[in-house]
């Protein structure tokens, strides 16, 4: 399973996702509900960077709106000022696929030229004129489903079945994708953890990870550090290692191809266990 990515105007890599891959979060923000204000500054950015394609990951997510449950929005002005320069310092720099974590068609067209690789958009393509802007680009995007929006999502998450609910809207974005001429192949799919679903209805969609493969698309697990494991253990964000390695080791079970993480050395080498486990399974 591979990923067509733009390089420049006149060249193209692909990225194989048939192996689980590690997407590293790098969130330029003061107020990301984990690593919020750590990097926000361009040279703790970079280094952070640095660390993470060392330990591992193939893709690092850069992200310059917090979407934590509460959070404000921030204006396009402020979005493309911490974003823009450290997607030029690392496409300059590093050799990673990066991808642009923005729901603004602006900062979508902005990061691409920039440098950025891929789109990853929690509010799947639904915004003014961002469905336009990725066709338009023709590179790789995240679809993924939240019932709501960031500051009231967790308000009252309700659904008859949740897993069959988030398929029908990512089977409805996949067909508005197309029609509007981005490649198929190039769509990723995400569920969504803690995007508007209770404790019970985030462990079924990660206990449903195999029914995602209905489409044949690769599969997005983001639940590192979520308050699905904070809430399950009790625990504050510090103390969700073993919770995240937990999920990533499940849905990696289960067939899913890239894990966006905070912690990328201990979740690469929980991945590479589970891939060697699956050589010398024999059902």
């Amino acid at each position: 399973m591979q990923l067509q990515l733009k390089t420049n105007m006149n060249t193209s890599r692909l990225l194989d996702v048939s192996q689980p891959t590690v997407m590293g979060i790098l969130n330029v923000t003061p107020d990301s509900f984990s690593d919020g204000g750590q990097y926000h500054g361009l040279d703790a950015a970079f280094q952070q960077a640095k660390k993470m394609v060392a330990d591992g990951a193939k893709i690092i997510d850069i992200g310059g709106e917090s979407t934590r449950p509460g959070a404000s929005a921030v204006t396009l002005e402020e979005e493309l000022a911490r974003v823009i320069p450290i997607i030029k310092l690392i496409a300059a720099e590093l050799d990673v696929v990066i991808s642009i974590d923005t729901s603004k068609a602006q900062v979508m067209r902005q990061a691409i030229a920039a440098g950025a690789h891929i789109i990853n958009d929690v509010r799947a393509l639904q915004e003014e004129g961002a469905l336009q802007a990725a066709a338009e680009l023709a590179v790789p995007v995240c679809l993924m489903h939240m019932q709501g929006q960031p500051s009231t999502m967790q308000d009252a998450p309700s659904y008859q079945d949740v897993t069959a609910e988030v398929i029908a809207f990512l089977q409805q974005r996949i067909d508005d994708c197309v029609n509007a001429g981005i490649k198929r192949e190039n769509i990723i799919l995400d569920p969504g953890f803690g995007f508007g679903k209770t404790l019970e209805q985030n462990y079924q969609l990660l206990a449903d990870t195999p029914a995602f493969h209905q489409f044949g698309l690769p599969i997005l697990i983001g639940v590192s550090r979520k308050s699905m494991i904070g809430n399950l253990l009790q625990c504050n964000e510090s103390q969700r290692l073993a919770g995240s390695l937990a999920c990533a080791n499940s849905a990696a079970t289960d067939g899913a191809h890239i894990f966006r993480v905070h912690d990328v050395r201990e979740t690469a080498d929980t991945l590479a266990i589970v891939a060697q486990l699956k050589k010398h399974r024999v059902c």
